[in-house]
């Protein structure tokens, strides 16, 4: 259990006990005091002001929750698309060299690495497909037109997985379809080949 849910199970204990500690002091204060002027009231006020100050503590508790949430996704959402573009910048350096190095490889093998830290399942199984096309295409160390045509449309379809992992949720909420949105990407990747 979370320290903030164990706080807020404390607020909650705290008021419920006061709430009910509160109207038993009631009844004991009308009875007992109810001859002095005032009492009643001066009670009541205090009680609203710590009744209060508990719910404002539990509220500011959840906002702070949450605010730590949304600012650990940003924080994870940066992570992978700083792979994410490494990666294509990476692909990109090796196509426009025309040749592959035991760096690119080397390179290569430790952005898998990277990717296995922070991508999805689907970019991963995707990632790999582009790798079996990358050795296969590479063999003899040169990338040539035909390669790149090769590796570019694996490229594309790696592309669709990862923006479906950085933006699916926003496609998904703006009712974009994702067929469509696969389509154009692949038919995007494929307007340049000769």
């Amino acid at each position: 259990m979370s320290r903030i849910t164990r706080e807020n199970l404390l607020y909650m204990a705290l008021a419920s006990i006061l709430v009910v500690g509160g109207y038993w002091f009631l009844r004991y204060a009308y009875h007992v005091a109810d001859k002095l002027p005032f009492t009643q009231e001066i009670v009541l006020i205090v009680l609203g002001t710590i009744i209060t100050m508990l719910i404002t503590a539990l509220l500011l508790n959840k906002q702070t929750e949450v605010e730590l949430k949304k600012e650990e996704n940003i924080k994870f959402i940066e992570l992978k698309t700083g792979i994410y573009l490494e990666l294509l910048d990476h692909i990109q350096d090796i196509m426009l060299g025309g040749s592959v190095h035991d760096e690119d490889r080397i390179r290569l093998r430790i952005l898998a690495h990277k990717l296995a830290i922070a991508a999805s399942p689907e970019v991963l199984a995707q990632f790999e497909k582009l790798i079996e096309c990358f050795t296969r295409v590479t063999r003899d160390d040169e990338v040539g037109s035909d390669d790149v045509d090769l590796l570019m449309e694996e490229l594309a379809r790696l592309s669709i997985h990862i923006r479906h992992d950085l933006i699916g949720d926003l496609d998904e909420r703006a009712g974009a379809d994702q067929t469509q949105v696969k389509q154009q990407i692949l038919d995007n990747a494929d307007a340049f080949e000769d």
